[in-house]
């Protein structure tokens, strides 16, 4: 029986969705999050429950024989953000059509024709919307904004080039981050809840190229250099001095006291423009704003709401054969 914290050594024989890889040991099933089939794995024992064991990846011994393209982003590895880098495309829609099916086949008692699935007309830059955080990539070092560390609470990763996103939204990061180094403005530590900068909303339109900023912080001014809004205001203005691909419509201020780590807020001004924003999806026009919910990949949900409207025409067209046939 494995043991709780010790580490192992294994070959990944399967994965179940979403991104979990089986590896036998002494008998016992692990669940290693991350790892790939074909991998050989290092990796500890997490939680032991209901007769599964979960293990917690530390490193890839040896790659998978369908791992050929060395990843394009700089901060694979580091950021808990993507896993398939290293796969091409191709087999990505393969291995996720092999889990969609298993999933159905669990539910599913009787014949039916599996389709398959459909790819992202984009593999890269297709994300709308990005949650980024403030910190540091080291105890007392210096200020990052950018995603968590891979498998860390507190660590945050400072993002340069992002390649699941837009240009535009590492050009964002980098003037917010470099404005907060140059007055040295603090951000909210996660085990003592003091500190100012928490958290930096970016969503852009792919259609209509509208890009929307929210900055989430406590109400905790404290960085006596220059005020708070001389700081709000020179932020507002370094933004909308950016020769971005797209173009700034609304630039927000929210705070957020709770002390959960969770994008949020608790009272928002507006600092530029408007609340919301617009994205074209098949000809309809969606009004977003700050915490709507709308599908990351714009262009993939075209696609997922064509496939929807084409299921439900089909049987009108049937039908409506049907009745000229019987006219």
């Amino acid at each position: 029986m494995v043991k709780k914290g010790i580490e192992y050594e294994g070959d990944v024989t399967d994965y179940i969705f979403p991104n979990k890889g089986i590896v036998i040991v002494d008998g016992d099933k692990v669940r290693v999050k991350e790892a790939l089939k074909g991998q050989k794995v290092r990796f500890t024992i997490g939680k032991l429950r209901n007769g599964h064991a979960d293990g917690n990846l530390k490193e890839v011994i040896e790659r998978a024989d369908y791992e050929t393209q060395e990843p394009p982003c700089p901060h694979f590895g580091q950021c808990g953000g993507c896993i398939y880098q290293t796969i091409p495309y191709s087999k990505q829609l393969e291995i996720k059509a092999g889990q969609a099916k298993k999933l159905l086949d669990q539910v599913i008692d009787y014949e039916y024709e599996f389709l398959g699935i459909n790819g992202s007309p984009n593999e890269w830059g297709y994300r709308n919307k990005m949650e980024f955080s403030f910190g540091d990539s080291c105890r007392g070092g210096e200020l990052t904004l950018g995603l968590h560390k891979k498998g860390s609470f507190y660590d945050i990763i400072q993002i340069t080039d992002c390649r699941i996103t837009d240009p535009d939204y590492n050009a964002i990061i980098s003037c917010v981050v470099n404005l907060c180094r140059e007055y040295g403005i603090s951000y909210n530590h996660k085990l003592t809840h003091h500190g100012y900068l928490r958290h930096l909303l970016v969503r852009r339109a792919a259609t209509t190229g509208e890009i929307f900023l929210n900055l989430i912080t406590t109400t905790e001014w404290k960085d006596g250099i220059i005020t708070e809004t001389e700081f709000l205001g020179i932020l507002r203005e370094r933004l909308l001095e950016l020769g971005l691909g797209g173009s700034i419509v609304g630039i927000l201020h929210s705070y957020n006291d709770d002390p959960a780590d969770a994008v949020k807020a608790e009272k928002t001004d507006i600092l530029y423009g408007k609340e919301f924003f617009f994205e074209e999806i098949l000809g309809l026009y969606f009004k977003i704003t700050t915490f709507s919910f709308f599908q990351t990949n714009s262009f993939g949900a075209e696609v997922l709401y064509r496939t929807v409207r084409d299921f439900v025409n089909e049987p009108l067209k049937k039908a409506e054969s049907a009745d000229q046939g019987t006219a």
